[in-house]
């Protein structure tokens, strides 16, 4: 994706994020993420929204730990949500494409980076804030699910810091049904894990399904029916527990 497609995507999903949340109210419970409400989901999201913006806008190039989360609810801190992803998506559309910034993923630029990383922070998060609606998340499209599984797959967990370890060498393949896209998950106990574009080697599990689906599996936000599993179920158990990304 383009750093403009990547901008488009982060704006509607965080009007999307909005609305859901406004619909469901700050009390109804997020149930993609045990223990929250919306207005936890609010005041999270929030907080990565503004913490972004400041290091785009600021251009600063070491970490910066950010403001916290506020401690706003009902319609003040609907309205400071919207207006920090407002911020966002201005400060991205703003920046030069030579910008020089702090980022800890690879990319092609930092400008990229941030573009990228806060289309999925806030896809993410939509898909959070419209579980605590009766329909359930709703669908991604084709062309973010696919980017996003890149970046999960590809750029989180092939860091050291990865916890998605086998005691011996084991395979897990992504095939998305309705694009064609293959990923290959080479797992073992003292490397993070590999992954390579296409079938590669025979795999011990695949998952498979529409891309927006396994996106957002994947992230675990949709349960194991909601992919098809083949083979090795323990595999895809392990996945659903060590492969979370936090906040820290």
């Amino acid at each position: 994706m383009k750093i403009t497609e990547h901008i488009e995507a982060l704006d509607t999903a965080g009007r999307a994020l909005a609305d859901a949340a406004a619909e469901a109210g700050p009390d109804a419970e997020v149930p993609t993420c045990p223990g929250w409400r919306v207005r936890d989901l609010l005041r999270h999201t929030t907080m990565v929204h503004r913490w972004a913006t400041t290091l785009v806008a600021e251009r600063h190039t070491t970490y910066q730990p950010g403001d916290g989360e506020p401690a706003l609810d009902g319609d003040e801190l609907l309205a400071h949500y919207r207006e920090g992803h407002a911020g966002l998506v201005a400060a991205l559309r703003a920046a030069p494409e030579d910008l020089e910034c702090w980022t800890f993923l690879p990319s092609a630029s930092p400008l990229a980076f941030w573009a990228r990383r806060q289309t999925h922070e806030t896809t993410v998060h939509r898909a959070d804030a419209e579980s605590a609606l009766p329909a359930g998340p709703g669908p991604v499209d084709p062309t973010v699910a696919v980017d996003g599984i890149d970046e999960l797959l590809r750029a989180f967990h092939s860091r050291d810091r990865s916890r998605v370890r086998t005691p011996e060498p084991r395979t897990l393949r992504v095939r998305a049904t309705d694009t064609g896209d293959i990923w290959t998950v080479h797992l073992s106990a003292e490397e993070p894990p590999r992954t390579e574009r296409g079938d590669g080697a025979v795999a011990d599990t695949e998952l498979s399904g529409p891309v927006g689906r396994l996106y957002l599996h994947l992230w675990n936000r949709l349960p194991d029916g909601a992919v098809t599993l083949t083979g090795d179920a323990e595999l895809a158990r392990l996945w659903r527990e060590t492969s979370g990304i936090t906040w820290s």
